[in-house]
């Protein structure tokens, strides 16, 4: 995942918080709801990447053991 993309992630996650927040405060569950989803978006996003950078690793170090050989 580029910087950016990571960033973007962040952002949606901290909106997120905040819209629920809000909405906990106004007790609008429609906002609390959106809000943990934005949440959840971007949790899933970071985790789909740390599974492409895992991959990624296990790839390169496997390559490097066959080079060696």
């Amino acid at each position: 995942m580029s910087t950016e993309d990571r960033a973007k992630a962040i952002g949606k996650n901290l909106e997120g918080k905040a819209q629920e927040i809000f909405g906990n405060i106004t007790g609008n569950k429609k906002d609390q709801v959106e809000g943990q989803a934005k949440q959840a978006e971007a949790a899933a996003r970071h985790a789909a990447e740390d599974a492409k950078n895992a991959v990624k690793n296990l790839t390169d170090r496997a390559k490097r053991s066959i080079d060696k050989l």
